[in-house]
């Protein structure tokens, strides 16, 4: 950090190339140097190189990334703007103060919550912009005084704190910044990238278990279980309040916690509590004794312990004698379902940070690596991950919404949205839409499915007949075999500050069509995901995704076909059955799954890995595991999956690091996609031992026919129709397929069967 100009009113600072601070104090009072509950880090890595010259009163900045004017004076537009090298826009890349950007080049953040949401909602700004600049306003951020979430103080009444982003197009520079600024991205464990089951429902022990037998018997399999509200009393005297808030399981339900916990643990699941904190402790609980005493309040007197996110004895009280007990008893994190806005009896600080914070610290002072499922709380909170969006209502306009909230999210580096999958309330009945849901969470950051309090909500796959329960099945066991994939993602996103869900533009920022497709987005390093948000066209029973391919090579993971984009990329659009979303490979992809036959509940290392492989171009993925523990005593091992597309093969290993983590031997199974012959098996490879697989298939035709005849047989249209669609295919197949596509344009088609013929007869 340099500081390049210093009044009694004013600072400014350069932290980076690309990013300045500038900060302004109304009377004189001095600067905030101390963490804010936003910033926690300025020093991004020693002096920045400028050159700064006198302007007017104040200064001309010059860096790498930036021409930044400042006049000395009390800031106006005309005082101190600055100016992003490098050409981003003809004349529109100037940031000045107090001046609004323009309408939408800011690029959305996220909002705290979609509580209520039928469709889209607005969003806070990111931090990058197709202008080229974009702000992070700190100014009402609190700040610091010692280590305690409590430990605040409020900022000088008028003064500005602002930090200009001025990367121009460079979005993932934007944000490693940002990071460096705020703090990192902490690694999730690997619990949270498997299937959660969540329902607002009172079960019982019995029926808990109950409902994981029918799971574990459809080899539905999940990994977290989440137990709403009605774990603990609900039912309480009036006198007390309502039972939305409490702390003692229910004796009619629970009778022994510690064994369901333990039951649950032993299954392969993590558990995690709702808790609505806003009401306190009150004389009922179990713990009210120990709390009431800590706090000072006689526990004969039956006065409730209420809820204070400013009191460092109420906080400390809650996690002594409440929350740390029952975590030793099982509960492994908490759901912090906070609603009661944002304000405290210490203006500006917002109860949900208190709660986000302390309860990730908590966590991991317990020797865990540290987790908190709970709403956004604004910037800086991807730092307690992960996130609750909120009760979504069951609408095909919240479902065609969420792809865009969380890709979008990645704006303000927030990149662990947890939503309620299916649909929280409201709406209908609808098969479709429930089995596009599902398939959508297995392509988000996290796979939650939820329902509220009803008897007809529920999203058990039964629930919507025997195909619905078969996608939705397949689905759910497809999020578990991605979990090795997903957790290199995760340590990914931790070391370089690259959500698992990032939108297209970060990658390719200077392409319109980037920009205009916002459903779709990148899911990690090598897959690109569109997932089907429209019903289908009832005639065809196709639904239809627009998309733009990037440039380059594409495999459909799904569906195998290859799709060339060249140097350019192109437009798509695919038409999916019910049975298949848009989910595609880049070529040299090798993509890390578990054997179907290892998936189950947890999610243990596997002992049998498939790689599938997408070999038209080199390619490696570092396949990262560890032991989930906490960064101090964190055990870590890579295994390098080098794809080599001239000699043809694909060597595995040698694995490094604490080969101790990882199972003694594996069997590696390798399929390589678009090529005839079945996979290879290599049996019982030793720890740390290299293998290598020749590749040598011919590449397999694509059933072109055989994939036009389907479409056929299955469209509700005319038999004559159909007959005189094949008469066209099977002569004009081998010839040029642009004259095909244009015979079949005179045919007057159904727009969904025309556009599914045009996908299978245009992809290579």
């Amino acid at each position: 950090m340099r500081i390049v100009h210093e009044s009694d009113h004013a600072r400014l600072s350069v932290l980076s190339p690309q990013l300045v601070r500038f900060e302004w104090s109304p009377g004189g009072r001095g600067f905030t140097d101390t963490p804010t509950q936003v910033v926690l880090h300025r020093d991004l890595g020693g002096d920045v190189e400028a050159d700064v010259a006198p302007w007017r009163d104040g200064v001309h900045v010059r860096t790498t990334g930036v021409d930044l004017y400042y006049d000395g004076a009390e800031p106006t537009p005309s005082g101190l703007f600055l100016q992003v090298r490098g050409g981003v826009t003809s004349y529109h890349s100037t940031w000045r103060y107090g001046v609004p950007p323009r309408p939408g080049r800011v690029l959305d953040g996220t909002a705290r919550t979609l509580d209520e949401v039928d469709g889209r909602c607005d969003l806070e700004p990111g931090i990058v912009s197709r202008d080229g600049f974009a702000v992070l306003d700190d100014s009402t951020s609190l700040a610091r005084t010692g280590p305690g979430v409590t430990e605040v103080a409020q900022r000088e009444p008028g003064a500005v704190d602002l930090y200009v982003f001025a990367h121009g197009l460079d979005y993932r520079a934007a944000l490693r910044d940002f990071h460096a600024l705020t703090g990192p991205v902490p690694r999730v464990p690997r619990f949270v990238l498997g299937n959660w089951w969540s329902r607002y429902h009172p079960y019982s022990e019995e029926d808990y278990l109950r409902l994981l037998d029918r799971f574990a018997a459809d080899r539905v399999p999940f990994a977290v279980a989440v137990l709403d509200m009605d774990w603990h009393v609900t039912d309480v005297d009036p006198s007390h309040g309502s039972g939305w808030t409490g702390y003692t399981w229910d004796p009619a339900l629970f009778p022994d916690p510690g064994r369901f916990l333990t039951e649950l643990h032993r299954r392969g699941l993590r558990v995690t509590l709702n808790d609505h904190p806003a009401d306190g402790v009150r004389a009922f609980e179990d713990a009210y004794p120990a709390v009431a005493e800590a706090v000072g309040v006689d526990p004969a007197s039956g006065a409730a312990v209420a809820f204070d996110a400013t009191s460092e004895t109420f906080l400390s009280a809650f996690f002594e004698h409440v929350a740390h007990p029952m975590e030793r008893t099982g509960v492994d994190f908490w759901w912090i379902d906070w609603q009661q806005g944002e304000h405290s009896a210490v203006p500006g600080l917002d109860p949900l940070w208190v709660l986000n914070e302390r309860h990730f610290a908590e966590l991991g002072s317990t020797g865990r690596r540290p987790l908190v499922f709970s709403r956004y709380a604004g910037p800086g909170s991807h730092r307690t991950p992960v996130g609750f969006s909120g009760d979504t209502v069951i609408s095909w306009a919240s479902l065609r919404f969420q792809p865009e909230f969380t890709a979008s999210a990645a704006n303000i580096g927030y990149g662990w949205w947890s939503h309620d999958i299916g649909g929280h309330w409201g709406g209908r009945k609808d098969v479709e839409l429930a089995v596009r849901w599902v398939q959508l969470g297995v392509w988000s950051p996290v796979n939650r499915l939820h329902a509220t309090a009803s008897p007809f909500q529920g999203k058990e796959p039964w629930r919507f007949g025997p195909e619905a329960a078969a996608l939705m099945g397949d689905a759910l066991r497809l999020r578990h075999r991605l979990v090795p994939y997903l957790a290199t993602m995760a340590e990914r996103a931790s070391v370089e500050g690259i959500p698992l869900a990032e939108p297209v533009y970060h990658r390719f920022p200077g392409r319109a069509e980037a920009y205009a497709h916002r459903a779709t987005y990148f899911f990690g390093a090598d897959l690109l995901c569109a997932p089907v948000v429209e019903p289908r066209d009832p005639r065809v029973g196709l639904a239809r995704v627009d998309l733009w391919l990037p440039p380059g090579t594409w495999f459909d993971l799904e569906t195998g076909r290859r799709y060339e984009a060249g140097a350019e990329g192109r437009p798509l659009t695919a038409w999916r059955d019910l049975a298949h979303t848009v989910v595609l490979a880049r070529a040299g992809t090798v993509l890390p799954m578990v054997a179907e036959e290892e998936v189950a509940d947890g999610v243990e290392l596997p002992t049998h890995l498939e790689l599938r492989v997408f070999a038209d171009a080199d390619g490696e993925h570092v396949l990262v595991e560890d032991d989930d523990g906490p960064a101090a005593t964190r055990r870590l091992a890579r295994t390098p999956l080098r794809l080599d597309r001239a000699a043809r093969s694909l060597t595995v290993g040698p694995a490094e690091g604490d080969l101790g983590v990882l199972p003694a031997v594996r069997t590696w199974t390798v399929r390589v996609v678009g090529a005839e012959g079945e996979p290879v098996v290599v049996r019982d490879v030793p720890v740390g031992e290299q293998v290598t697989v020749s590749l040598e298939g011919p590449p397999s035709a694509p059933p072109v026919l055989e994939e036009c005849f389907a479409l056929l047989d299955a469209a509700e249209v005319e038999h004559g129709t159909k007959d005189e669609v094949w008469g066209l295919l099977t002569r004009g197949v081998d010839g040029p397929r642009g004259a095909l596509v244009s015979e079949l344009l005179a045919a007057r088609l159904d727009e969904a069967l025309l556009g599914a013929l045009t996908e299978v007869l245009t992809a290579s």
